[in-house]
């Protein structure tokens, strides 16, 4: 199972993570605080609210009752990484490439 292991706020909605698979990589939130229009996620719209940030059973949480899954941060860390590309389609966070 997928952990959040630490967290650094970084500055600008970004967040350096390092996983218990070892990896480390930094997860820019911006997007999922700004532009999801559930309001969960409006009191992190305040930088200083968003740099209270802290991990409870491997996920980022808020005061708040606030979370983001370790595997969605994971994601946003190392979409860019082709070595991740079938895990991103398996967690259904990418559409696989059909040929034709």
């Amino acid at each position: 199972m997928l952990k959040i292991s630490d967290a650094e706020y970084i500055g600008n909605y970004r967040v350096r993570c390092v996983f218990n698979d070892g990896s480390e990589g930094v997860a820019d939130l911006h997007s999922v605080i700004f532009d999801d229009p559930r309001p969960v996620f409006e009191p992190l719209r305040d930088p200083t609210a968003f740099e209270q940030l802290s991990i409870e059973h491997g996920a980022l949480c808020w005061l708040g009752g606030v979370d983001i899954a370790p595997e969605y941060v994971y994601y946003l860390a190392f979409r860019d990484d082709e070595r991740f590309r079938r895990l991103f389609e398996e967690w259904g966070y990418i559409r696989s490439e059909v040929a034709a």
